[in-house]
């Protein structure tokens, strides 16, 4: 997968190089991921899932679903994809018998892990470079905008 080609942008209000920055760290941070997870045939969205599945015991597909803020029918097919693919297992929940599961098979375990990985290696190295303090003000300003999430 190519990188995106960073242009000179003109800022049009105060706060537009954040985000920029926004925009161009997410890129910087996914990119490797999504590169390794290309060459398996996946994208952005088969690693949101398996990162979420990964990390919530008994989630079901509706509570995915709202977790990653998207309709069932943009989950349908990459979650298909995992399914028939051997990465992702959907099973009847003991004590739940109307819903179905979702766990991570070895090999799904394996890419999630491998994918996120890559992108915890890219934070690392920007927090290291940054240093504590920008880290903390970091995590605190991604703290708040995601509180709109």
């Amino acid at each position: 997968m190519s990188g995106l080609r960073r242009i000179e942008l003109t800022p049009l209000e105060p706060l537009d190089g954040a985000l920029e920055l926004m925009f161009y760290g997410w890129r910087g941070m996914t990119r490797d991921a999504d590169d390794y997870l290309a060459g398996l045939g996946l994208s952005r969205v088969h690693h949101r899932i398996l990162f979420v599945v990964a990390r919530r015991a008994e989630l079901t597909a509706g509570e995915l679903v709202e977790t990653l803020g998207l309709t069932k029918q943009a989950v349908h097919r990459p979650m298909r994809q995992l399914l028939d693919g051997g990465y992702v297992r959907s099973e009847r929940a003991p004590g739940r018998r109307r819903f179905k599961v979702l766990t991570l098979t070895e090999r799904g375990a394996e890419v999630e892990h491998e994918a996120s990985n890559r992108e915890r290696r890219v934070m690392a190295e920007a927090f290291a470079a940054a240093g504590p303090a920008a880290q903390e003000a970091w995590l605190a300003v991604m703290a708040a905008v995601s509180r709109r999430a």
